[in-house]
């Protein structure tokens, strides 16, 4: 019997209608989602769950912002696979995103069919 694992997402965004929008753009692909509402509870639910196999990162969030969060998780484990989100793009957004070790960076409102 083979033992295959559900795919794991974390979503740190402390929109809820984009996280609504988020899992509802995933929902046919077999994961499980970890949702965290603010960067230090993403942080945490990282270290409680370090097998996560794609966390996607809103930028601005409250108590810590996504870069930080991102800098301090790829720090710990550098093959996560994050990708960077934000409604409020500004012009080197992107750049610093890629620099503290993004992945990948979108702007909202996300299109589902670019993100699956």
């Amino acid at each position: 019997m083979e033992n295959s694992r559900r795919f794991k997402i974390l979503i740190a965004d402390d929109d809820n209608i984009s996280v609504i929008l988020l899992t509802n753009y995933l929902k046919n692909i077999e994961a499980d989602f970890i949702i965290a509402r603010d960067g230090e509870e993403a942080l945490t639910l990282f270290e409680q769950n370090t097998d996560v196999d794609l966390i996607l990162m809103d930028i601005k969030m409250p108590k810590l912002n996504g870069l930080e969060v991102t800098k301090q998780i790829k720090s710990k484990n550098p093959h996560t696979k994050i990708i960077a989100e934000t409604a409020f793009a500004m012009v080197d957004d992107e750049k610093k995103a890629i620099e503290v070790g993004c992945d990948a960076y979108i702007t909202k409102p996300i299109n589902g069919e670019r993100l699956v």
